[in-house]
């Protein structure tokens, strides 16, 4: 797989009917690697491992209702009471991040309503934070550690 514009991370791979699995430490299953997948893995650990977020606070693929269709969103933080914090959209690193992707989670985020966003290609990380009282968000250029 290539490499991401992240730390480097440990992680564990097998064999599952001739394709190369990544176990998703939250999802605590084997997951099929593909482009995607790799730069999911990899928000995942750096979420956790430079940003401090509990493992607990975080979700993984999980489907949503956006404007009457199945959506899934890549990763969400909640806070502490449940509230969402941050917004993660992840896209293969050969797919260009462009205001399409913004249009996409900015959909997502007007049903979830997290107080940030993050989109990534593993190479180029954009972050956000939402100003819903002026909807608009502003860039910023790095994401806020987890507070207790």
């Amino acid at each position: 797989m290539q490499k991401l514009n992240f730390p480097v991370y440990s992680f564990r791979f097998k064999n599952s009917e001739n394709k190369v699995a990544i176990f998703d430490e939250i999802r605590k299953k084997f997951i099929i690697l593909t482009p995607e997948e790799w730069v999911r893995q990899h928000v995942v650990k750096f979420l956790i491992e430079e940003k401090k977020y509990p493992k607990s606070y975080i979700n993984v693929e999980k489907l949503i209702k956006v404007n009457g269709l199945n959506k899934r969103y890549d990763v969400v933080i909640f806070q502490p009471n449940g509230a969402l914090s941050l917004l993660v959209e992840c896209k293969a690193p050969e797919i260009k991040i462009t205001q399409t992707t913004f249009d996409q989670i900015a959909r997502y985020n007007m049903t979830l309503k997290a107080d940030y966003l993050m989109v990534t290609n593993g190479l180029n990380h954009y972050f956000c934070k939402m100003d819903f009282e002026n909807e608009k968000y502003t860039f910023l250029e790095e994401l806020p550690e987890f507070e207790k």
